[in-house]
């Protein structure tokens, strides 16, 4: 019998994609055993403080890969968009499973699309990217910061804290609750962060009694687009304090990328395309981010990395 253990943060997301990893490797083989071991992280502890503030994505997964590192688990379970590009020494990310919706979505108090809500609405959301591209797409409204889990930040709808939220499409659907979307957001009006609709496992690097089980539910699709934009990402010098966005996608034997890099004001912007040999997925990324630099991205990035 083979008993794995998976680090997962307790929030019902979280629980959700752990449960489903679980599900999955369990049905590899009868002697596959797997349980849950629940970490709280600094993110889950500082839940209403802005990312930048507590030290950006890790916060959401440093405590799970100690534990990982010590051998208190096994695999970790993780949203990829919460993974920075430089893993901890010793780990490595052993699949990525099939992409879901990557889009963002909107919910709001009274059924109001995005570009429908009333001057003066306060819209809430945790990330700069975000809350970029909705002042670039929507003059008028208000935007703030707003942090907690997803079940939190729908919480703050329903309450009438904001009029409201933009977040994951993908997260929204994995708690079973897509009935209380507004609107999907068009990829042309709000491009996701890199990573966005991913779930990944965590691994010891090289460790023989978990990455052959882990490496059995990798989608290579999906393992193709997910490192075209974080190369993207990696090229850019990727971090939350910056709204940089990404979509990666397959269409005719060629990996399609695109970024985006913008003011968290909106008002500046430079996006761009490219395509490519999906065998060639990290070489596309750096390319995008190459070519985003050269038309001015990295101005938008220094002033907002001052």
């Amino acid at each position: 019998m083979t008993r794995l253990r998976i680090g997962t943060r307790g929030s019902a997301l979280a629980l959700a994609q752990s449960n489903h990893v679980k599900a999955r490797l369990e049905a590899l083989s009868p002697d596959v055993s797997v349980d849950l071991i629940i970490i709280k992280t600094t993110g889950d502890k500082m839940s209403e403080s802005a990312l930048g503030n507590i030290g950006g994505k890790g916060v959401f997964i440093k405590e799970i890969e100690e534990a990982l590192l010590d051998h208190r688990v096994d695999l970790a379970v993780h949203s990829l968009k919460d993974v920075p590009t430089d893993l901890a020494p010793g780990l490595a990310l052993s699949a990525v499973l099939e992409r879901e919706d990557p889009r963002d979505c909107l919910v709001s108090r009274f059924g109001e699309q995005l570009l429908e809500l009333p001057r003066g609405a306060l819209v809430g959301t945790s990330s700069l990217r975000r809350q970029a591209q909705i002042r670039a797409a929507k003059k008028g409204l208000r935007v703030e910061d707003l942090r907690g889990n997803l079940d939190t930040r729908l919480a703050k709808v329903s309450r009438g804290d904001v009029d409201a939220a933009v977040v994951a499409y993908a997260g929204v659907r994995r708690l079973g609750r897509a009935e209380e979307v507004s609107e999907v957001i068009p990829l042309e009006i709000m491009l996701p962060a890199p990573g966005q609709g991913f779930v990944t496992i965590e691994t010891r690097a090289g460790d023989e009694g978990t990455v052959p089980w882990v490496a059995r539910l990798n989608d290579p699709a999906a393992e193709r687009a997910a490192r075209a934009e974080r190369s993207f990402l990696a090229g850019l010098g990727g971090g939350c304090r910056v709204p940089f966005a990404a979509h990666a996608r397959e269409e005719g034997g060629r990996l399609i990328l695109d970024g985006l890099v913008i003011s968290v004001d909106g008002k500046e912007a430079v996006r761009g395309r490219l395509d490519g040999d999906p065998a060639q997925a990290g070489a596309l990324g750096a390319a995008l981010a190459r070519d985003l630099i050269d038309r001015g991205a990295l101005a938008i990035i220094e002033t907002l990395t001052r």
